[in-house]
């Protein structure tokens, strides 16, 4: 099993959300964290907001890449190199779409 750490986080517009962090442990180590608001009705102005990071936290062969237009970054792409690369982002991108998933789910009383 991993430990999960809840965190609040204030995102770039000033939404304060709450995020799950875990490390996701092999050759390589990433630390993963995600949270959303969940679904608010809306679009960029009125709707919810969602976060996710994926870090480096030891000898993982990772490049990112931003993809720009004429109007800023319009996307990004991510190049792994090697087998434990594969595995831990398989096992972090998981994490991210559990929290996001069970984060976004509606409350029924």
């Amino acid at each position: 099993m991993y430990e999960v750490t809840e965190r609040r986080r204030k995102l770039y517009d000033g939404t304060e959300i709450t995020t799950y962090t875990r490390d996701v442990v092999s050759a390589n180590i990433l630390q993963v964290e995600a949270g959303t608001t969940g679904y608010k009705g809306g679009d960029t102005g009125h709707g919810g907001r969602t976060y996710f990071r994926i870090e480096d936290e030891g000898c993982t062969d990772i490049q990112v890449q931003p993809i720009m237009d004429r109007y800023g970054c319009n996307g990004f792409e991510v190049t792994l190199g090697g087998d434990c690369e594969l595995e831990t982002m398989i096992r972090a991108l998981k994490f991210i779409t559990k929290v996001l998933k069970e984060e976004s789910e509606e409350v029924y009383d």
